[in-house]
């Protein structure tokens, strides 16, 4: 088999494909498959935009929608924190300068 450009690519679309398959045959993959196809989409997302297709562009923008939708718990997470951590310190004073 000889080596080119493309090889990596064919090779990560063979793996991918392979794990969806044995996840459809009942391999649980689920929690990681959620995130790994969004992260291959912004990864082709990128090979395309490299190579200076448009499609790219599409694919890698899909890929970071997809993304931030799955992560989008963990931001309410950090925000609520957030908020809960401000509101303490304004009841305490600590952050007031006194005069």
């Amino acid at each position: 088999m000889a080596w080119n450009r493309n090889s990596g690519l064919a090779l990560a679309l063979i793996a991918i494909g392979g794990i969806i398959l044995l996840n459809k045959f009942g391999f649980i993959f689920g929690p990681i498959m959620s995130y790994v196809i969004p992260v291959v989409l912004i990864a082709l997302g990128y090979y395309g935009i490299k190579r200076g297709s448009t499609m790219g562009w599409i694919v890698a923008t899909v890929g970071v929608l997809i993304l931030l939708a799955k992560l989008s718990t963990i931001f309410i997470i950090i925000t609520a924190v957030v908020l809960v951590g401000i509101g303490v310190t304004m009841l305490t004073g600590k952050g007031r300068s006194r005069v």
